[in-house]
């Protein structure tokens, strides 16, 4: 099986983080977002991941070899493939057309998850959704009475479904989806101005295809900063463990209240910190109380009561404050 990552997008949503950082590869407890998801659809899958495919824009080569060297930890081939204009979740897996054959999952870059996958062999392909409350500003999938895939919609604004889809697909045949998503391409046909997956998705139906919805026990958006906060606290929760914590993180008259991840270099004095806190290498907070926040490498925090904040790296603050989104190199005293 290959796996396709589409992670080129500008993350505008995340500013000011993503001016410095891709939004793929800023940290889920301690890791990047992207490593956390290919090393999660590996351990979870029952196939073979013989290559990991990357769409990415021009991030620069240190980033594209520590991607590669994701992959062949995973004991797979990484690969690199451009995304140069925005033109759409259907152009950004077709930019990887040389990894669509064969079985093949897409996992867009902005979402984690909590699962058993159940890669169905007698189908064409799986779909993971998850039901959600208000499906208006998501694209969903509308089921037959078998429990097959009939329709896609993308935020609907009357009820059709409440089954969204997460951006996680596997599909039996690359191929055939290669060979849909160049029909688009060939034929101009886009959705706001964009070559959909959706659409592709749509035909592939129409001409006998069959899919079927995978659920998952929990999707983690991080899409923006406080789902990226609630992401990084929820993924310490379902993978609570006590290695989180380096021992070769300096804790001095202070709290950790697990789960927490602490990386090597952390200085931590006369500070409570947890749960669901991410500190980063080399950070350093005193005289503070933080909860539910990612703070990033080489970060200094003093003095701060600090609830769901999403801090950069080498930032530094000193004084009061309840939230804050604070971006790489940055300085605030209060």
């Amino acid at each position: 099986m290959r796996i396709i990552v589409p992670m080129a997008g500008m993350g505008k949503r995340l500013r000011p983080h993503t001016l410095t950082t891709a939004k793929p590869l800023l940290p889920i407890a301690g890791q990047p977002i992207v490593q956390r998801l290919v090393q999660d659809i590996v351990k979870v899958s029952n196939q073979k991941v013989e290559e990991i495919a990357y769409v990415v824009g021009r991030f620069g080569e240190e980033v594209e070899r520590h991607l590669i060297s994701v992959a062949e930890a995973l004991g797979a081939k990484g690969t690199i493939h451009y995304q140069d204009e925005p033109l759409g979740t259907a152009h950004a897996i077709l930019c990887a057309k040389s990894a669509l054959d064969g079985p093949v999952t897409v996992a867009f870059a902005d979402t984690l998850f909590n699962a058993d996958f159940e890669l169905d062999q007698n189908n064409d392909g799986v779909l993971w959704v998850q039901r959600i409350d208000d499906p208006r500003q998501f694209g969903v999938v509308v089921l037959d009475s078998h429990g097959v895939i009939t329709e896609f919609q993308e935020k609907p604004q009357t009820f059709v479904s409440d089954l969204a889809m997460i951006g996680i697909y596997y599909f039996k045949d690359g191929a055939r989806l290669r060979e849909e998503l160049q029909y688009l391409i060939d034929n101009q046909i886009m959705n706001g101005n964009e070559y959909q997956l959706p659409d592709a998705l749509r035909n592939m139906v129409k001409k006998g295809a069959k899919f079927t919805p995978g659920t998952v026990k929990d999707w983690m958006d991080c899409g923006n900063k406080e789902a990226m906060v609630d992401t990084n606290s929820a993924y310490l929760r379902y993978n609570a463990t006590s290695q989180w914590i380096s021992k070769e993180a300096i804790i001095e008259n202070s709290v950790v209240l697990e789960p927490c991840y602490i990386a090597n270099g952390a200085i931590l004095r006369n500070s409570v910190v947890g749960p669901g806190v991410s500190i980063g290498k080399d950070a350093i907070i005193e005289n503070s109380r933080i909860s539910e926040s990612i703070i990033q490498n080489n970060a200094v925090v003093q003095a701060m009561c600090l609830h769901k904040g999403m801090i950069g790296k080498f930032a530094e603050l000193s004084g009061v404050a309840k939230d804050f989104s604070v971006g790489d190199y940055s300085k605030i005293k209060l």
